[in-house]
């Protein structure tokens, strides 16, 4: 029986945090459920420029984490450049496909390094439980498919991705799967929030990993707070507050995207593997 080996690559530069504790988690959880003998390594790219190699790995999932997604000159940003396009390349031309899902700063690297678009910096610092609307393409999303429309997900950003250019979607075969909700007051586009880069890469600028206890635990933070206050007002604050360990919505999204993903990617893996024997 082969093994899946899972890579997760910390992209949170030593600072403490719950979006990648949320992913070991759902990763251990997917590990406990599987007759198959899962292998889970951890990389920390950006504090100690560790990478994995991709031919040790199966599956890819790529954190979200602080500061700017734009080079800054270190070394870990070229070696993550060639990671995404040794990925894209390798599942163009081989049988054996690598899976790799990317979470917001992951997302917004991705997305600059293929370019895809603007990303710059927010007016203010968005943080909260937004909700998140599925465009057309990503209405047939199969990651989306228990969701409601739109769907509820923690979002965490300095930075957004606007302006798509679709030609380059065209060109590298890639679809704009979610955008932020519609705000008619503010005269500002919609920011994308989810690209289906290839049939096995994924995603997302919000956090799909994000747990009640994981976002509670953030709004300690008294920037999380303030910045999600600043956002809605203090009435939606207490509103999100209340809602936040509601069924059908971030623990939805939490229990649909990530699992989904993880099986989506075991069980074309062990198709192939029959496939070669």
């Amino acid at each position: 029986m082969k093994d899946i080996r899972i890579a997760l690559l910390d992209m949170n530069n030593n600072h403490v945090n719950q979006g990648f504790r949320n992913i070991k988690e759902i990763s251990e959880a997917f590990q406990q459920n599987s007759e198959e003998n899962v292998i889970i390594k951890t990389f920390d790219v950006r504090f100690k420029d560790e990478m994995p190699e991709i031919g040790d790995f199966d599956i890819f999932i790529s954190s979200g984490g602080p500061g700017t997604p734009h080079r800054e000159g270190f070394e870990w940003e070229e070696r993550f450049a060639n990671f995404l396009d040794t990925v894209f390349e390798h599942n163009k031309y081989n049988e054996d496909k690598k899976y790799l899902f990317l979470i917001c700063h992951s997302f917004q690297l991705a997305s600059i390094h293929w370019k895809l678009g603007n990303i710059c910096k927010r007016k203010s610092y968005s943080f909260g439980v937004m909700p998140v609307h599925k465009t057309r393409e990503g209405k047939d999303e199969f990651l989306f498919k228990n969701l409601p429309d739109p769907f509820y997900a923690v979002d965490s950003r300095a930075y957004q991705f606007i302006e798509p250019d679709h030609e380059r979607f065209e060109e590298l075969g890639m679809k704009v799967m979610a955008i932020e909700k519609f705000r008619p007051h503010i005269n500002l586009e919609r920011a994308v929030m989810a690209v289906r880069f290839s049939d096995e890469i994924f995603g997302t600028q919000f956090h799909p990993e994000a747990s009640p206890e994981g976002l509670i635990e953030n709004l300690k933070d008294d920037k999380n707070r303030e910045a999600m206050i600043e956002n809605f007002g203090m009435e939606k604050y207490l509103e999100t507050m209340d809602r936040i360990d509601d069924e059908d919505k971030i623990i939805l999204t939490r229990n649909q995207i990530l699992p989904r993903f993880l099986q989506f990617a075991k069980k074309n893996i062990l198709k192939e593997v029959e496939s070669l024997a």
